[in-house]
């Protein structure tokens, strides 16, 4: 249950960001275009960024939304493993690995970010640009990840949550849905 009344009975960021929209909209549309506008990064490289952030910042509920997202996206649950506790021996590019080791340094602190870090990604072939979003991106789950932990989001434990909210940011992406969501107790997405 979140610390403060929503306007709606929806969990995680669904709920805070239906219960206010006008903060939400700028929100969603850099998501949008972050994790799903054009890039030289596929989508599930991108949503690799943002689940290990979340993942390092403990925030059950955006871990359990990308991980499914990933996997969705065609990674699995042995490739998140690795990511989260071996990253090095991932089976991963080296470009990607450098790029998740600076989000991870990101979700430590900015200043985490060293110049090594970057050599290491434009050397396995990262581009400013993809540097640029892998910086972005860790900072924006930064955010989410405090927004709904500090306002104490409500969790679902049921994996089905997460497979369905995944099926709809693969297909529809991070803006916000045109039918009547933010009514209470409507079960609805991200």
């Amino acid at each position: 249950m979140a610390y403060i009344q929503l306007n709606n009975g929806l969990p995680g960021i669904t709920g805070l960001l239906e219960n206010r929209v006008d903060t939400a909209a700028p929100i969603r549309e850099l998501t949008q275009i972050l994790l799903r506008g054009k890039s030289t990064l596929t989508e599930m490289e991108r949503e690799l960024i943002a689940t290990i952030v979340s993942f390092k910042n403990e925030c059950r509920f955006c871990t359990k939304a990308h991980a499914a997202t990933v996997i969705a996206l065609g990674g699995s649950k042995e490739l998140l493993d690795t990511v989260y506790h071996d990253l090095e021996n991932a089976q991963l590019s080296e470009k990607m690995k450098s790029l998740l080791v600076i989000g991870s340094k990101v979700q430590e602190i900015g200043k985490a970010v060293l110049p090594e870090h970057i050599e290491r990604a434009k050397k396995a072939g990262a581009t400013d640009k993809e540097i640029h979003d892998t910086v972005l991106i860790a900072a924006l789950f930064c955010l989410y990840n405090r927004y709904v932990d500090g306002m104490g989001a409500y969790c679902p434990e049921d994996p089905a949550y997460y497979q369905k909210l995944a099926a709809r940011l693969t297909t529809i992406g991070y803006d916000r849905p045109k039918d009547a969501m933010a009514r209470k107790g409507e079960e609805s997405f991200k």
